[in-house]
């Protein structure tokens, strides 16, 4: 894949739709500990870095674009870290809203759930055992 300093490198890359794009940069800054890497614009779109490989591009509400429709759950993102234990303990001092608290999965992720500031939905794991998927009802399709 050709390089663009423009973009993430990521091959997925969310864009996810704030009435406020400098307040949910902000938010997501400091609670999650993501890092804005481009701003595009006073408040149009910012594309922040999860992690070491990971992104996400901040857009504003404009046109057919909105942001979460509250108690309205259309998507989640699940964010891998090395330390989901220290994940939790930043989320939760800030007063995050936990919809799932931290627990160990059959699948083995230890893992909890969180709305962010517009209602987006944050799923945080760590991976703390290796599971074949046949042991908790899963079956491998392809590699």
């Amino acid at each position: 894949m050709k390089s663009n300093r423009s973009i993430p490198s990521a091959t997925v890359i969310p864009v996810l739709v704030y009435p406020d794009v400098r307040a949910a940069v902000e938010w997501l800054t400091e609670v999650f500990g993501f890092a804005e890497r481009i701003r595009i614009g006073e408040d149009h779109r910012s594309q922040m870095r999860i992690g070491e490989d990971g992104a996400v591009i901040i857009a504003d509400v404009r046109g057919e674009r909105t942001a979460p429709t509250p108690g309205v759950e259309t998507h989640l993102l699940k964010v891998r870290v090395e330390d989901v234990r220290a994940q939790y303990e930043r989320v939760t001092s800030r007063g995050a809203a936990i919809v799932t608290e931290l627990a160990e999965q059959p699948f083995g992720e230890l893992q909890f759930t969180v709305d962010d500031l517009a209602g987006h939905r944050w799923e945080f794991c760590e991976s703390v055992r290796d599971v074949a998927p046949e042991e908790w009802g899963g079956t491998v399709v392809g590699e």
